[in-house]
């Protein structure tokens, strides 16, 4: 709202050497009251009026009518934004009813409207300019920074105005209404736009062309949007555009005018002379040479916006509103074909697909849909087809994947509507997508595969054949389609990932599971060659992928994107599939199982069908049918297993455990069939062993055929012990005397071991995780088992074989996991379980098993492709060992101090391993910090004394020392991993106090032995220190000097270097003095970075020993050693005396807390 002159004082005086130049103006005082907040602009509607004038109109008004609607507040435009489309109108309408008598006070109002939308809260002076020839004007047309008075000026003309915006430089531009976070920002834009569109739709029939209102209106706009100022700029740039848009649909309205009546005047000329009107006619004439004089003068406004405002803002460096512009752009193009729907105009378009901002790149390609989806404007559409088809099929490949989905769909338009559009190299790498990670882009290529490849047409035939041959015919070409897309593209060999991207377009092919299943049992006709066994073997796992996406979902692994909510709808549709697959299924599949016998693979795909069947169907009850089912699965496993056995073994034992769980008839069926072949399976291997394993003397001894025999056997119900609890078979007793046989001659082959091994460890599993033991004997039979089994796992853990060693120690780490989570979650009610702990031997040998299989170095030199995939399978089989034997450490099967040989190798192994370490290390620092800490100290102990021990020796280096430059290291990354000192301050005092224990301890200084053997240890030991609180660093001074005390010790001499550079880092200062300061401090210049007050707090300390002044105090009577009566100095009189005293060391082990701020700490 801009006031009259003698209500603007105060901006008229800010603009004093304009008001010279000036004949009027008018200034308005915009506060943030006006522009208020959410709350306050919702509570507008309930005391406000629509209809009450605006203040600028109502200054020219007479007293009486300000008496008579004095009680009313005045609205402005910017407040009605608040009070919906409705009001909009009223007051729209009253605005210009205000505008056809007082003109220049109703235009003010309308450029307060957008400088109040813009966000501004500062001053708007309006001048009278005296014409457009006036020379001086565009010369004072400046928009600057008063620095001084911390103001910011933006002077424009808007003719016949010229505008002054006056606001304060602190004001933060990048907050505007537009731009607000939440939904008031969205909700301010879609109000904003709705008030141009009704602007000019009231206008349209009146003042739009009085050659006064928007020339006005567009220059003030295109001064505005041309600012340097965000808010200006993109908030007027919106208002431009929209009211293109407006004005597009205005030059529609009368163009439709223009059609009618040149209707009306062909209707005129067709009649008699008798009844023809001349005047009529000459009337309807006038008519349209009126409304073609409007359409011109409103194309004539629309280019002027577009090249005044469109052509410099569509690359404006604002992505929001390059966006807009191009979105803008699209509708243009879509209603107002005739003008805009042209190479100039879609120049724009194909430009900013190379935008950088996702956003605007995916307006492009929004705009483009509608274009392309429109038949009639596909002929103005193929220059720009072929000079930018290169560039939207790379847009596939968008890093943004929204932008990428709109692009394959935007292809599929230019597919669909133009056969030559693209080539067949191009639909080659469109194709490609359906194997894509993103499902809404696998679906969109999905669809476009179906299109052009699948939807086709069966050959016509020689015969006449009814509607359902017709329906099977089409059914099974397309299917052969889709066999050959797959088996030509050879980019991947999962069936899964291409059914899930055609379900959405072709859901009704692969729906159709009866053409599917008579496809796969018809035999080849003599008229011509059926399927190939690879088409089959393909065919099959369609058939497989369909039945689990209709009854899953489109959830797959490793493809991102799909819906997460599950509609009522969707669900009920799913619900539909999975009982029409059931009741299909269940009779068509005994006779593909036996039709497919001989192929392994095959017989795996279709035995996991029946995991997919819902027990609430018709065919439920249909137990002859299970039965069928169950006797050729039954007889499946019984033939040969072949390479493909173990895949076959695992469909078999799920689907089972699927078919037997539930009241169906059909479980019942399952399970008597599942007990009587495992039943068979049992009795069969007993047979086996009876014969084979003499009880005496435990020795192996089979044939190469019965030892076949036993192996299948084996496998069968390893795989089945995976899923089922087949504890009743008793396969402990009958397998737990193999382990124990002799190894080499007399013992079992490594492949029968390695089954026993895991059948026996599934076997203790199910023991341990089933039911409540209900008396002692039986908790103490469960004991005796599984310390039987850890026995023989410790024998099996020196077995030649590898294979074998790993299956061993595996099933105890699993097991013994197993035991202490029993432990933890049994039913008080009921008997607990007896506490096993495996003995000193097992746990050396699983220690000596993981360092000797896990931390192993890699091989050196160049790898191919085959060797890579090895490499990166057998580093993923090491980290599963790993984490086994850590799990035993975390779950406290195994004594903490055996992690000390995992830690070790935190540094040589980091990339391999140390994301299993370090949580290790997390795990036990959070069972027991103290422990944890004792654990690291033994780590780096064992190091050190390795090392030592290689250097004593004078030998050959061994791989598994570290030189002490990477035990040095591996400290620091240990000290890393304290975070919160105080939570960890015992923790690290612990550290110290054993640090300074191994290297004193027990020593006895002699003219031959002068220091300790391990004193550079204390080096290790240093990159702890910075971990230490400052009052704990005064205390483990005073630990030190404790044992130190009684020892003759010269800093200067090198051998004492180490022990020098330990004081010192725990002197050092809180704020992180350097070591080195401490043992070379001089005379000189403090270092950079440190204040010379601290310089004179050393220098005043300073002593000539390089390191404290107790030094100094105990050189006086004897400069060359430390007398044995000073082991008890008191270190105050060292530097640590500006300290304020905190705690103090008790020789019986503890920290006395002396001041307030400290806290206990156990040494």
């Amino acid at each position: 709202m801009i006031q009259d002159p003698t209500a603007a004082s105060r901006a008229t005086e800010q603009q004093k050497n304009s008001r010279d130049e000036a004949n009027s103006s008018r200034a308005v005082n915009q506060s943030e009251d006006e522009l208020g907040n959410a709350s306050r602009r919702k509570s507008v509607r309930q005391r406000k009026r629509p209809h009450e004038g605006f203040e600028n109109v109502q200054s020219k008004g007479a007293k009486a009518g300000r008496r008579k609607r004095g009680h009313v507040e005045a609205v402005t435009l910017f407040d009605v934004l608040t009070m919906g489309r409705s009001a909009m109108q009223a007051v729209i309408g009253d605005w210009i009813e205000a505008y056809g008598t007082h003109r220049d006070s109703s235009l003010l109002d309308l450029i307060s409207f957008f400088i109040q939308c813009c966000g501004c809260k500062g001053v708007v002076t309006a001048e009278m300019c005296q014409g457009k020839e006036d020379r001086d004007v565009m010369s004072k047309m400046v928009e600057e920074v008063d620095e001084v008075a911390g103001l910011q000026y933006k002077k424009f003309l808007a003719f016949p105005w010229i505008l002054t915006v006056t606001w304060p430089m602190d004001t933060d531009s990048g907050e505007y209404p537009l731009t607000q976070p939440g939904p008031y920002g969205r909700w301010f834009h879609s109000e904003f736009c709705d008030f141009m569109a009704v602007l000019v739709a009231q206008c349209q029939h009146s003042i739009i062309f009085d050659s006064y209102l928007m020339n006005t209106l567009i220059s003030l706009l295109t001064e505005l949007s041309d600012s340097y100022v965000r808010a200006f700029r993109h908030t007027c740039t919106l208002a431009a555009v929209k009211l293109l848009s407006s004005l597009v649909a205005v030059s529609l309205s009368l163009s439709v005018g223009i059609e009618h009546s040149h209707k009306l005047y062909r209707a005129q000329k067709t009649k008699t002379r008798r009844r023809r009107s001349p005047l009529k006619q000459e009337s309807i004439q006038k008519k349209i040479t009126e409304l073609r004089e409007k359409r011109a003068e409103v194309e004539t406004m629309m280019d002027v916006v577009f090249k005044g405002i469109f052509l410099k803002r569509y690359r404006d460096v604002l992505p929001e509103i390059r966006s807009l512009c191009m979105e803008e752009l699209g509708v243009w193009m879509k209603l107002y074909s005739s003008a805009f729907l042209n190479d100039s105009y879609l120049k724009y378009m194909g430009w900013m697909m190379h935008d950088k901002v996702p956003d605007v790149r995916l307006k492009c390609v929004l705009g483009l849909q509608a274009l392309y989806g429109d038949p009639p404007l596909l002929p103005k559409l193929d220059l720009f087809t072929s000079r930018f088809k290169d560039r939207m099929i790379s847009m596939t490949l968008d890093k943004d994947n929204e932008v990428a989905v709109q692009t394959m769909k935007l292809l599929l338009l230019v597919s669909k509507t133009s056969d030559g559009a693209l080539s067949a190299e191009d639909r080659r790498q469109l194709l490609r997508f359906v194997y894509s990670s993103q499902r809404p882009l696998a679906a969109a290529a999905g669809e476009l595969l179906f299109a052009r490849l699948l939807n086709t047409e069966a050959p016509a035939a020689d015969t006449e054949i009814n509607d359902e041959e017709a329906r099977e015919r089409q059914a099974s070409a397309r299917l052969r389609a889709l066999l050959h897309f797959h088996q030509e593209s050879e980019l991947h060999s999962h069936v899964v990932y291409l059914v899930d991207s055609l379900w959405d377009s072709g859901g009704a092919l692969l729906k159709d599971w009866p053409t599917l299943t008579s496809t796969l049992l018809q035999e080849p006709s003599s008229g011509g060659p059926g399927l190939t066994r690879a088409e089959q073997a393909l065919l099959v796992e369609i058939l497989v992928a369909s039945v689990r996406q209709a009854s899953e979902g489109p959830a797959l692994a490793g493809r991102s994107g799909a819906k997460k909510v599950t509609s009522a709808r969707e669900k009920k549709s799913q619900l539909d599939d999975c009982t029409k697959l059931t009741d299909h299924l269940l009779v068509v599949l005994p006779e593909l199982l036996a039709k497919f016998s001989g192929s392994c693979d095959t017989v795996a795909s279709l035995m996991k069908i029946p995991q997919y069947f819902l027990p609430e169907g018709p065919e439920a009850d249909n137990t002859q049918a299970a039965s069928r089912l169950m006797a050729e699965m039954g007889a499946a496993l019984d033939r040969p297993a072949g390479p493909a056995g173990p895949a076959l073994l695992e469909a078999a034992a799920r689907t089972f455990l699927s078919l037997c769980v539930g009241e169906a008839s059909w479980c019942s069926v399952a399970r008597t069939a599942r007990h009587s072949m495992v039943g068979r399976w049992v009795d069969h291997l007993t047979a086996l062993l009876g014969d084979s394993l003499q009880a005496e003397s435990p020795r192996f001894s089979a044939d190469e055929e019965k030892t076949a025999d036993i192996l299948a056997t084996l496998k069968k119900l390893s795989a089945f012990h995976n899923c089922h609890d087949l504890l009743e078979g008793n396969l402990f007793g009958l397998l737990s005397p193999l382990p124990a046989a002799e190894s080499g001659e007399g013992g079992a082959p490594p492949e029968v071991l390695l089954e026993v091994l895991q059948c026996l460890s599934y076997c203790m599993l199910w023991s341990l995780s089933s039911g409540t033991l209900n008396s002692r004997e039986t908790a103490e039979s469960q004991r005796l088992q599984l310390r039987l089994f850890c026995e023989r796992s410790n024998r099996c853990l020196s077995h030649p074989d590898h294979g074998v060693q790993q299956q061993a120690f595996v099933g105890v780490c699993d097991v013994l996991t197993a035991h202490a989570r029993q432990r933890q979650v049994w039913d008080p009610s009921s008997f607990g379980p007896l506490l096993y702990t495996p003995g000193p031997k097992l746990q050396r040998a699983l220690v000596a098993f993981v360092c000797a299989r896990v931390f192993v170095g890699p091989d050196c030199g160049g790898r191919s492709a085959d060797s890579e995939a090895e490499r990166l399978e057998e580093l993923h089989r090491r980290r599963n060992l790993l984490a086994a034997f850590c799990k035993l450490i975390v779950h406290g099967v195994l004594e903490m101090s055996t992690a000390a040989e995992v830690f070790m190798y935190y540094m040589k192994y980091n990339d391999d391993f140390g994301d299993i370490i370090k949580e290790t290390m997390n795990r036990t620092r959070q069972m027991d910090k103290l422990g944890s800490a004792h654990t690291l100290v033994l780590c780096l102990q064992q190091l050190f004394l390795r090392l030592k021990r290689e250097q004593g020796s004078g030998g050959e280096a061994h791989p598994e020392v570290q030189s002490f430059a990477s035990i040095k290291e591996l400290a620091r990354r240990f000290a890393l991993t304290f975070g919160e000192l105080v939570k960890f301050r015992e923790c690290i005092v612990v550290v110290h106090r054993n640090g300074i224990e191994f290297v004193f301890q027990e020593f006895s200084q002699t003219p031959d032995a002068p220091t300790p053997p391990y004193l550079s240890y204390l080096t290790i030991l240093g990159e702890f220190s910075s971990k230490l609180l400052k009052p704990d660093k005064k205390i483990v001074f005073s630990y030190l000097q404790k044992h130190t005390g009684g020892l003759a010790i010269d800093l200067r001499e090198e051998c004492w270097q180490p022990l020098a550079c330990y004081r010192a880092s725990l002197l050092a200062a809180a704020g992180g003095e350097d070591a080195v300061s401490h043992v070379s401090s001089d005379g000189g210049a403090h270092p950079p970075g440190r204040s010379p007050s601290s310089k004179q707090k050393r220098e005043e300390n300073k002593a000539p020993c390089p390191f404290s002044p107790i030094d100094s105090e105990v050189s006086k009577g004897q400069r060359s050693s430390f007398s044995p009566s000073h082991k008890d100095a008191d270190p105050s009189s060292s530097s640590v005396r500006a300290e304020p005293p905190a705690r103090r060391l008790d020789f019986e082990g503890s920290v006395q807390s002396t001041g307030e701020d400290t806290v206990d700490v156990e040494l």
